[in-house]
C-alpha cells in the first residue's frame, strides 16, 4: 500500500524533508542564543553602569581605550580648557521631570598634561543653540588648572542618536563629538573618547551617559527572537505539508486497491461501474415520451385490423 514511498517522487519528498527540519531547528536555537546572549550582555551592562556610578574615578590614561568595558566609567583628567574654541552641539533631548525637552551640549577641550585634549561635555541647556538669548546663558568655563571627573564615552558617529552628520552648522556649533570631527576644528590633537561631567555649573544641567552601541535590548535583539520563531514556523510547515501529501497519496493507494478509478470530474467509480453499465443502460426510446410508445402503437394497429377482417 505504501509502495509509492519508494518512487523517485518521494524519494526526493523525503531527501527534502529530513533535511530541511533540522536546518530549521538549528537556525531557530542559534538565533535564540543570540537573543539570550543580547539579554544576558544588557544585563551585565546594566550592572557595570551601576557599579560606575560609584566607582571611585580612575586616570583617564587607563581607561583607554573605550569599549564595553571601559564606556560609563568614571575618569578623572587634569589640564586646562581651552576657552578660545567652546562649542555648542545643537537639537540634543535631555528627559526631565516634565518629558523630553530639546537644548543643546556646552562642550570644552580640556589640554591635559600629556599635550592631547579632551572633549569634556559641562552640560546641557534648554533653548536653541543659533539663539542669542538661549546661549548666553552658558557659564564660561572655570580658569586655570582644574582636574575634571566624568563618565567616559566613546566618539560619536552618524549613527548616534542626535548627531547631524549632513553639515550646514553655524560657526561655534558641532554637530558630532569625535576626534575625527573636531581634527579641522582645533590645531592640537584630541582623545578618541570624551567625557560628561558629573557635576555642572548652574543652570547647566549633567548629561547622562549613554548607553553602548549594539549592547543590549536593541533593535538588533528583537530581530533575533523574531528569526527565532520564523525559523520554528518553517520546520512546522515542512512537518504539515509531508504528512498532507502522504496522507493524500495513501488514500489514492488504497482506492487503487479497492479497484476505485477516479473520474474526469473527481467522482470514485465503484468496481463494475464504468463503460460497460453506462452502455448496458441504454434503452431505445420511440416517440413516445415513456420509451413505449413505439410497441403500443403497432399493437393497437394490428388489433384494428384483426376486426376490419371479421367484418
Amino acid at each position: 500500500m505504501y509502495r509509492f514511498l519508494l518512487t523517485p517522487r518521494w524519494w526526493g519528498i523525503n531527501v527534502f524533508a529530513v533535511l530541511a527540519i533540522p536546518f530549521c531547528i538549528f537556525m531557530g536555537s542559534w538565533q535564540l542564543s543570540r537573543f539570550e546572549d543580547r539579554v544576558d550582555t544588557h544585563q551585565q551592562q546594566e550592572d557595570r553602569s551601576a557599579r560606575a556610578k560609584t566607582a571611585a574615578a580612575r586616570p583617564l590614561e587607563r581607561l583607554l581605550p573605550v569599549d564595553k568595558v571601559t564606556s560609563g566609567r568614571q575618569a578623572a583628567a587634569r589640564g586646562r580648557y581651552d576657552t578660545g574654541h567652546q562649542l555648542l552641539v545643537p537639537a540634543r533631548t535631555l528627559k526631565g521631570k516634565h518629558g523630553e525637552r530639546q537644548g543643546f551640549y556646552v562642550l570644552n577641550l580640556l589640554r591635559t598634561d600629556g599635550g592631547k585634549a579632551l572633549p569634556v561635555v559641562r552640560g546641557w541647556l534648554p533653548g536653541d543653540a543659533g539663539t542669542k538669548a538661549d546661549t548666553a546663558k552658558v557659564p564660561a568655563p572655570p580658569k586655570g588648572e582644574v582636574t575634571v571627573i566624568g563618565a567616559l564615552q566613546a566618539s560619536e558617529n552618524q549613527g548616534t542618536d542626535g548627531v547631524q552628520a549632513g553639515g550646514g552648522l553655524a560657526p561655534g556649533q558641532l554637530g558630532m563629538i569625535s576626534a575625527a570631527s573636531l581634527v579641522n576644528i582645533v590645531p592640537y590633537e584630541v582623545y578618541d573618547a570624551w567625557i560628561t561631567l558629573t557635576d555642572t555649573q548652574a543652570p547647566l544641567r549633567a548629561v547622562p551617559p549613554a548607553a553602548v552601541e549594539g549592547n543590549g535590548l536593541d533593535l538588533k535583539a528583537f530581530q533575533n527572537l523574531g528569526y527565532t520563531g520564523e525559523w520554528f514556523v518553517f520546520a512546522g510547515f515542512v512537518v504539515f505539508m509531508w504528512f498532507r501529501l502522504f496522507r493524500r497519496d495513501s488514500e489514492a493507494a488504497k482506492d487503487a486497491a479497492l479497484g476505485i478509478v477516479v473520474g474526469a470530474e473527481g467522482e470514485g467509480l465503484g468496481p463494475g461501474r464504468g463503460q460497460g453499465q453506462e452502455q448496458g443502460s441504454g434503452v431505445a426510446v420511440g416517440p413516445g415520451e415513456d420509451g413505449l410508445g413505439r410497441d403500443e402503437d403497432s399493437g393497437d394497429g394490428q388489433g384494428e385490423a384483426a376486426r376490419a377482417g371479421k367484418v
